[in-house]
């Protein structure tokens, strides 16, 4: 069952809300270290602009909704809570944005999420609920060099291990090189033992044949017997 349009404009318009609180903590850091922010302070204007228009689209999707009961009444109550809290976060925004000194500066929790929302059933925001402690207090220019640290350092382990992966590949190729060279002395080494076995055989197969052949006396080997004394050939 796909999700109801309404709330997918709604989280769409809370990350915008979050995107537009990044930027402008990125332009105070950048004014503090002598940036100039007015690349940022363009695509802030954009996504205030942007910001007002989605929360005014979702008032006018939740009238259309409630006037025509395709919604309960503690349905439509509940995000008429969610718009009450998008139009303080807009407000808030704005106020930072535009530096106005009759409002008081939103603190970083504040600008991350509404802490009242909490309070009539809204979930709270889970990076505030989850946060660690390694980056509790920090702005999102210290959370951001600290996290290009941490990426800066695996990408270290990563060369190392890959260093280490090559060596064990050059010590392989050896190896197996090495292997080959012993194969072909040992393929040698028994391809002589085979010839010289061979050869023997033969030898000892021949001399058996050859002791197997009468020989008479006085004849050499394989040559006929001579004729006895007294008689003729041919003669009664």
């Amino acid at each position: 069952m796909s999700q109801d349009a309404w709330l997918q404009n709604y989280d769409a318009t809370c990350r915008l809300a979050q995107e537009i609180a990044e930027n402008i903590h990125e332009r105070s850091r950048q004014q503090r270290t002598g940036g100039n922010p007015a690349k940022i302070n363009m695509t802030l204007r954009a996504s205030l602009q942007k910001l007002k228009q989605n929360i005014s689209q979702l008032k006018d999707g939740l009238l259309r909704a409630s006037s025509t009961r395709r919604i309960m009444q503690s349905e439509a109550d509940r995000r008429q809570n969610l718009i009450d809290d998008l139009l303080t976060r807009e407000k808030q925004l704005n106020a930072t944005f535009k530096g106005d000194s009759t409002e008081p500066g939103p603190s970083r929790s504040t600008l991350m999420a509404d802490g009242g929302g909490a309070s009539r059933g809204v979930a709270a925001n889970p990076w505030l609920v989850n946060e660690t402690d390694e980056t509790r207090g920090l702005d999102f220019g210290e959370i951001k060099q600290q996290q290009q640290r941490i990426i800066e350092a695996q990408d270290a382990g990563l060369d190392a291990l890959a260093a280490v992966i090559s060596r064990q590949k050059l010590m392989g190729q050896e190896i197996g090189n090495e292997l080959d060279e012993q194969n072909g002395e040992v393929c040698s080494f028994l391809h002589d033992t085979w010839q010289r076995d061979t050869i023997r055989h033969t030898c000892s197969a021949m001399e058996r044949v050859a002791s197997l052949i009468p020989v008479s006396c006085g004849s050499a080997p394989g040559s006929p017997p001579k004729p006895s004394k007294g008689r003729r050939p041919g003669g009664s």
